[in-house]
């Protein structure tokens, strides 16, 4: 790999160094001391420009306002100084003439150190990136979402397994091992893990899908079709709702994003369609105060704001009224209790007026001749 670094280069740079030394005999150690030279003024090469670039880059940090030169000050400042020395010492090994294998290992060792310091360097960067653009205060509070917290690890995750993968695979070429058919088999082996984990990896996709799409988040009060709760927790293959009853459910993310989802969370305000009835013996002046009733309780009534309220229908045995309002909230309780309210409030005001509320009732009608038959 340094060719220009050859035994003749050496030997007409360095004086006569030839020694007698134990058990070697005659030796010339003019090799062995340019090999340690070159490990040591590369180490400090590298210490160097690692020191001016460090310099450099603080100082114009604080001319600027933006994060990314913070994010490549502390890229440069965690190049670790055993990877460097390493380097350094591989670069002094090629002086010399050394077995094969162990010239293989030093040469997986030599590019194990690249690797790793170039994936934690780009892992650096890539926390940056998924923190500014993927990790995002949806709700204005000041906190994270959990659920874009969970996205920006996973994205991580897989990053990392990605870069992992393609740098064991660069280091394994380096040293001589044929990759090819390794590729191959991986190919192959890839394709069958992915057909026994289809299920899985629908799931980790649909995560990605509702991270991006945003039907729901975690705190949102949703149902799907039977089940309802609030969304706890957002995961790579499965989603956590806490139910009304308390129990935990779980449900995988490729059901969720094909399943058709209320979000109650989103909602602005509750459109309320309510029916009651009167009997049929209430005057004709009565009935036509009901609607001016209804519109007055509304009006002193908090969070509440009155639709329409109409005589609809005249029912087997009752005169139906319909009622539409609307509470200003998404919370169910407060729809409850507004929902409550409105019926005190009405049972009041009928009782005061003299108004009964009608309940299924049959009346039978008996003529003299059916009188006779049943007194016979």
């Amino acid at each position: 790999m340094f060719e220009s670094l050859s035994a003749s280069t050496i030997s007409a740079l360095l004086p006569e160094m030839s020694y007698q030394l134990p058990f070697f005999g005659q030796t010339d150690v003019r090799m062995v001391v340019a090999a340690i030279m070159v490990f040591f003024c590369v180490t400090i090469t590298f210490w160097v420009i690692r020191q001016v670039v460090l310099v450099q880059l603080k100082r114009l940090a604080k001319k600027t306002s933006v994060k990314f030169d913070d994010v490549l000050i502390e890229m440069v400042e965690h190049v670790r100084a055993w990877v460097y020395t390493l380097v350094a010492l591989y670069i002094a090994l090629q002086f010399f003439s050394i077995p094969t294998i162990l010239d293989k290992i030093l040469t997986g060792l030599f590019f194990f150190a690249l690797v790793w310091q170039f994936i934690e360097s780009f892992t650096i960067l890539l926390q940056y990136f998924t923190t500014n653009y993927l990790e995002k205060d949806e709700d204005g509070d000041g906190q994270i979402d959990p659920n874009s917290a969970n996205i920006s690890n996973l994205v991580s995750l897989i990053a990392k397994i990605v870069l992992w993968s393609l740098g064991l695979l660069f280091v394994l070429s380096n040293m001589g091992i044929e990759v090819t058919s390794l590729l191959a088999g991986l190919g192959i082996g890839g394709l069958a893990i992915a057909f026994a984990l289809q299920g899985v990896l629908s799931d980790l996709f649909a995560s990605f899908s509702i991270y991006f799409d945003k039907p729901f988040r975690i705190g949102d009060f949703i149902v799907i079709g039977a089940d309802s709760g609030t969304v706890e927790k957002i995961g790579i293959k499965t989603t956590r709702i806490r139910t009304l009853q308390g129990e935990e459910l779980v449900i995988s993310n490729a059901e969720l994003t094909t399943a058709r989802v209320q979000n109650f969370k989103k909602m602005k305000e509750r459109r309320v369609v309510t029916k009651f009835g009167i009997t049929y013996e209430t005057s004709q002046h009565l009935v036509q105060e009901v609607p001016g009733i209804v519109s007055r309780i509304f009006e002193a009534l908090d969070g509440g704001r009155l639709d329409r309220v109409h005589f609809t229908s005249f029912g087997d045995s009752a005169l139906i009224f319909e009622v539409v309002y609307y509470v200003e909230s998404s919370d169910y309780t407060e729809y409850l209790n507004i929902q409550q309210k409105f019926n005190f409030d009405l049972m009041d005001k009928f009782a005061e007026l003299g108004i009964d509320f009608a309940y299924p009732t049959q009346t039978l009608r008996f003529s003299s001749s059916d009188e006779l038959r049943i007194r016979s």
